[in-house]
Order: structure tokens, then C-alpha cells, then sequence
């Protein structure tokens, strides 16, 4: 949940070490300060530290001074409380176009990160992208209800309380209507139409306003949002605790403030040095010493999380996707293939509306091969060690973004987009379909086989298994090499590291005769036993290039493409979990048991000469907690509940383990 981005370095999700954002936010008051301000949105969920100067490239660039030129000699900045329906009141700043020769639709952004700089200056862009600043839009940020300047207490992703416009009952669609309502009510020169858009935590404050929408909301693209904090977003996949972005995002984010205050001012952050990740965590041991070395009692979230380890009532109220309902705006949910943080919220999002409204509803989906926000800053044509032949993110920003919300909120052009705008890697070509997934698709099963093969056929033999022995002590790695701060680039890394560890299974195909388009979901199906009674599972899809493929002409890395096992989609679960979220599950060692879950979607094409493997293994370190498996409670687990165990995954005529794909025909 956190964040927004868009650079070509390394990314970064929110931060902890205060000094550095201080100095962020000193430099964007002297020069481009939405860039600076997307990077702190982008820090916030994820733990992705790096140094400021590798997102902006070292000194600002010779754009950001004149883009930042534009904005103060085409715009003007006021700033403003709103009181909301009870009595609290939200600050704004608001851009207005100093032509006021005509009128003008709003462009509004909630978020949690600051809508700085206060006061006398500028930000050095205004919307997500400079198009949409020259295109002329009335620009409204708003700190969200107890963040920064705003009154209110603040509630992490706040439940919904279904209420309607008439009662006194608050939530983030409550604060949104009433927001539009004062603007489109008395900003000058507004043409009475608004549109909302914003980046993970803020595509969660975007997701927010379709609930009971105001009537003057027109247009809502919420991107990358924050949608499950239990099953899929930032802090837990599939009840695996996501302890790393979790704990770098909560010693700054989750420091209450005393008082509406800015930025500079905020003084609380918890000071931790780290410099190998693996090692920090792997020494820090069970989750509770963190509270007991870092936090106290000064991060009430954590205790919430630690205090909710199963799905129950606190998680299903913060899930927001069972109230996209009766949805009227247009809505253009956008996210990365590739995104270390809300790729799944974006995903979510959208099929929930399409499953919960009528076919009147307009709801689309852009997905393009994007790390976390990616889509708004730098071209997307590299990421990692993958060249997607063409600007992805230019031809987004320019012929879907821009687009949508012209004709929306002011009657320009056509509305000629399909329903779903998708991006296919390995081809690493676009593609429009009606539906997401696409129609002429097919589901087929890619079966476990002896000897570490891998095919469509479904095994012939009994009493198959490979067997692995998980330890605690020693978990596999999420990334190979050694990292400060969490990486973006993991999601679609090399997997060769992997690939040679005892403690990591590894099924491929034979070479493909030829190419396999796969768009839409994908679902893991393991049989397993277990010498304990509680194991992580970690299934990933790899596409693995041919032992001839040739290095890029440029090679600052020297990377080695032969044979390169590029992730396509990774995701684990805990499994305990495997009946149910809400009513874990132990074990019974030795027994055969099924666990079977969702990934997310993918759009990838394997090319002729490739293979397509399939790595499990039951820790990735320390991206995911340690699993002690054993079946107590991992939020108040001892350093000593933690132990070995052997698992087997079986690959038989009773036990087929596979991974069910949609093949695009």
C-alpha cells in the first residue's frame, strides 16, 4: 500500500530514516516537488530503501526545472480547510489555471504522505504526469482525516460503515463527498465535473470515493491501490506476514503525530540500522522481539496485526472490494504485472466491480509489466534485466490515461478504449480485449512429474514425491545477493539461485515447439506431507530462456541471459490457511494434504525454445516471516518454537501436483 513511482533505479516505498525525508522534502520545495512527493508516497508500504539520488538520477534534471517553471507560471495556489459532515475539518491545497477565460473540471488526490509544500511554495508538477498538468485541470490535494494538516484521528485503510449521505457516521467515501461537494460549490471556474486518481495508498483513498459517489464524480482511475491487507496487499499474502515492507513502513508511517502538523515538524520516526536485510531479520528472530527492540508500545498498528493473526472481523471491515456496489463514475483501474506491493489490489478491485454491477457500469483494467507505480514516471521500456522494446509507460500515459479522463470530464475525444488495455511480456506487445480474462482462453494443467519434469499430461505413476528438508535457521532467499532494503526488481529476477538450493524443488518442460500466451489467472494445486504440523508453500512461475540466448548490447551488469529463469509470478501461503482465512488448520504430520491458491494473474508469453518451470520451496526470506512450523501462534511465537521439518511434494496418479494456467487461443 504505499507509495508511487516512477524512475529507472532501484524503488522505494516509504522510509524510515526521517532525516533523509526531511531532506526531500527541503529539495522538492526548491524544485520538483511531486516527483519527490510520488517517492514518498511510493515509500509508504513497501521497505524498498534506496538513496534518493538513484530514483532522480543525481541532480534535478533540466524537465523537472521547467516543468516545475509551467506550474508556477500557469497555476495558482490556494489552500483551504473543508469541514466535513462531523464538524472535522480536511486541508487542501488547490492549483487553479490562471487562465480563467473558461471552465474547468477537478482533479483531486487523497493521501495519507502530505500534500506539500505548505504554504508560499509550489510543487514542481501537478497530476500524475505533466500531460495532464498542460492539459488544464483544477488540482485538489488533500490530507486524509488525521494526517498532517488535517483534523481527525486517523484509521489504517478505515472500514466502511455503508452510510448514507445524510448521516453523521464518518468513513473515506463520507470525506470524499463532502470534499467534492464544497469544491464543485466554490471553486471558481469549475465546470461542475471532478475526476480522482492516485497511487497505492492513495488508490485506496480513490477506490474509496465509488461507494455512494458523489453525483458531480465522473471519472475515478484508482492505480495500484490498497485493497486486502490479509490476503494479498503490502502486509500479508495469503496469511504469510510480509514482516520486511511491514515493519520499514510502520516505524515512520505508524508513529502517531500529537497534532495536525507538517512534515517538518514530525520528529517520532524509530531509528534502525540495517545493511543486509537477510541477516537483520534472520537475527531479529520471532516476530515479538521487534516490539521488544523497536517499537514499544509507540506503533499501534503493529499491535493490531500481531494481535489479529488469523482473518477476522478487524481484516473483512478493511476490505473495501464487497462495497463496489451500484458503481457509477467511470472507473480505469490501473497496475503492474510486476508491482512488489498492491498487484494484486489492482486486480481485485476491478473484478470485483465486474462482478457486483450491471454491464451499464464502466470499468476497465490497464496492466503493463510495471513496478509499483512505474506507469507515471520513466518510459517502461527496462526493468530489471528485461527490455520491453517500446516506452510502455509514455504510451499508457498518452493514449489511455490522458484519454479517459478528457473525455469524461470534459467531453473530448472518443471513448474508444477497450475494457481491458493489457500488456503481454515475452511477446511484449499490448493487446485490447473485451474482457479480462479474455474470451477465447482456455484453462489447462501443467502437471509435477518424476525427475523434475513438467507437462500438460497428467501423471502416470504412484507413490511420487521429491522431499526437501525447510529450515528455519537457514530460508531460502527472495532474491539473490545481498540487499540493503527491499527490491522492486525480485518480482521478475533471475531464479537461478534458487534453482541450485536443496531446499527448493524445480520442475520444467521440455523445450516449447512453440509459443504460450498466458492471460488470466493462475491457480497452484500442491500435495504434500509434512514431518510437523504447520509449512509455507511458495509456487513460482519461471520463464527460462534458451542456453543460446544472447546478452543485450548493453551489459553494465554483465548479466548472463543463457539460460536466464526470469520470474513470472510468484506468491506464497500459509498453510495453514488452507480450509480457511478465518479457522487455521494444523497438520497431521504425515498425512497427504491439499493446498491449493490463487496467484495473480499474469499476461506473459513463453516463446518457442523457451521452458516453462515451476519452483516450490516453503520460505522466501525474509520478503515473508519465518513459518516455526509448528501450529502455535506466529505473533507470539518464541525463538525456540522455531524447527526443521521434511516435506514432500508429491506428483502422482492420487497426488498430482500442478499449476492450472489460461492459455490465450
Amino acid at each position: 500500500m504505499n507509495r508511487v513511482m516512477k524512475y529507472n533505479a532501484p524503488f522505494i516505498k516509504f522510509y524510515s530514516n526521517y532525516i533523509l525525508w526531511n531532506r526531500l522534502l527541503k529539495l522538492a520545495s526548491q524544485t520538483d516537488f511531486n516527483i519527490m512527493k510520488k517517492l514518498l508516497l511510493a515509500f509508504c508500504l513497501a521497505a524498498c530503501f534506496t538513496a534518493v539520488d538513484a530514483q532522480r538520477g543525481g541532480a534535478p534534471s533540466s524537465q523537472a526545472a521547467d516543468d516545475a517553471a509551467y506550474i508556477k507560471a500557469n497555476y495558482t495556489k490556494t489552500e483551504q480547510y473543508i469541514a466535513m459532515r462531523d464538524g472535522k475539518r480536511l486541508f487542501c491545497t488547490i492549483y487553479s489555471p490562471k487562465d480563467q477565460s473558461k471552465k474547468y473540471p477537478i482533479m483531486m488526490t487523497r493521501t495519507p504522505y502530505n500534500v506539500g509544500p505548505y504554504g508560499e511554495g509550489y510543487k514542481g508538477a501537478l497530476g500524475q504526469n505533466m500531460l495532464l498538468a498542460k492539459e488544464g485541470f483544477i488540482f485538489v490535494y488533500e490530507d486524509v482525516r488525521g494526517r498532517w494538516m488535517s483534523e481527525g484521528d486517523f484509521v489504517n485503510v478505515r472500514p466502511q460503515i455503508n452510510g448514507t449521505t445524510n448521516t453523521s457516521k464518518i468513513d473515506e467515501s463520507t470525506d470524499t463527498y463532502d470534499t467534492i461537494d464544497w469544491l464543485v460549490k466554490n471553486l471558481p471556474n469549475n465546470n461542475g465535473r471532478v475526476g480522482i486518481e492516485g497511487i497505492s495508498y492513495p488508490g485506496f483513498y480513490s477506490t474509496a470515493s465509488l461507494p455512494n459517489a458523489h453525483p458531480a464524480l465522473k471519472a475515478v482511475s484508482p492505480q495500484a491501490p490498497v485493497t486486502e491487507w490479509f490476503i494479498g496487499d503490502d502486509f500479508h499474502h495469503n496469511g504469510a506476514f510480509f514482516q520486511m515492507d511491514a515493519f520499514a513502513f510502520l516505524t515512520s508511517f505508524g508513529v502517531p503525530r500529537p497534532k495536525p502538523l507538517t512534515p517538518e515538524q514530525f520528529k517520532n520516526g524509530i531509528k534502525f540500522t540495517q545493511h543486509d536485510n537477510y541477516k537483520f531479520y534472520l537475527d531479529l528472530g520471532a516476530l515479538p522481539n521487534y516490539k521488544k527492540k523497536f517499537l514499544g508500545d509507540s506503533v499501534k498498528f503493529w499491535d493490531d496485526m500481531m494481535n489479529h493473526p488469523n482473518y477476522d472481523a478487524f481484516w473483512s471491515t478493511r476490505n473495501i472490494t464487497s462495497h463496489l456496489t451500484n458503481v457509477k463514475p467511470a472507473v480505469m483501474t490501473v497496475g503492474g504485472f510486476f508491482d512488489a506491493e498492491d498487484a494484486f489490489g489492482a486486480q481485485a478491485v476491478y473484478k470485483a466491480i465486474e462482478k457486483q454491477n450491471s454491464q451499464n457500469t464502466k470499468n476497465m483494467l490497464v496492466l503493463g509489466p510495471w513496478f509499483h507505480g512505474g506507469w507515471e514516471r520513466g518510459d517502461g521500456d527496462l526493468f530489471g534485466d528485461q527490455d520491453f522494446g517500446s516506452k510502455t509507460s509514455v504510451w499508457f500515459r498518452e493514449n489511455v490515461e490522458l484519454p479517459f479522463f478528457n473525455y469524461y470530464l470534459k467531453d473530448k475525444g472518443a471513448m474508444d478504449l477497450p475494457e481491458a488495455t493489457i500488456f503481454v511480456t515475452g511477446e511484449n506487445q499490448w493487446h485490447k480485449f473485451d474482457t479480462w480474462p479474455p474470451k477465447n482462453t482456455v484453462e489447462k494443467t501443467l502437471y509435477f512429474q518424476p525427475n523434475g519434469k513438467l507437462s500438460f499430461t497428467a501423471p502416470k505413476v504412484t507413490n511420487s514425491f521429491d522431499e526437501y528438508v525447510s529450515d528455519p535457521a537457514a530460508p531460502v532467499p527472495y532474491q539473490d545477493g545481498i540487499q540493503e532494503r527491499r527490491t522492486r526488481e525480485y518480482m521478475l529476477d533471475d531464479q537461478r539461485f534458487a534453482s541450485r538450493r536443496p531446499d527448493v524443488k524445480t520442475y520444467q518442460t521440455d523445450v516449447l515447439a512453440e509459443d504460450i500466451t498466458m492471460t488470466g489467472p493462475v491457480m497452484a494445486n500442491i500435495y504434500s506431507a509434512i514431518s510437523s504440523t504447520d509449512a509455507d508453500y511458495v509456487v513460482k512461475l519461471i520463464d527460462v530462456f534458451p542456453d543460446d540466448y544472447p546478452n543485450p548490447t548493453t551489459n553494465p551488469k554483465g548479466v548472463t541471459m543463457a539460460g536466464y529463469q526470469m520470474l513470472v509470478r510468484g506468491e506464497i501461503f500459509r498453510g495453514r490457511y488452507r480450509n480457511s482465512f478465518s479457522k487455521p488448520e494444523a497438520f497431521v504430520p504425515g498425512k497427504v494434504t491439499q493446498v491449493k491458491y490463487a496467484l495473480p494473474d499474469v499476461g506473459h508469453q513463453f516463446k518457442k525454445g523457451h521452458r516453462i518451470m515451476i519452483q516450490v520451496q516453503s520460505s522466501w526470506f525474509p520478503l515473508a516471516d519465518r513459518n516455526p512450523q509448528k501450529f502455535v501462534d506466529i505473533y507470539k511465537a518464541k525463538d525456540s518454537d522455531f524447527v526443521k521439518e521434511t516435506i514432500k511434494i508429491y506428483h502422482d496418479t492420487m497426488a498430482p501436483s500442478s499449476l492450472k494456467v489460461t492459455v490465450l487461443q
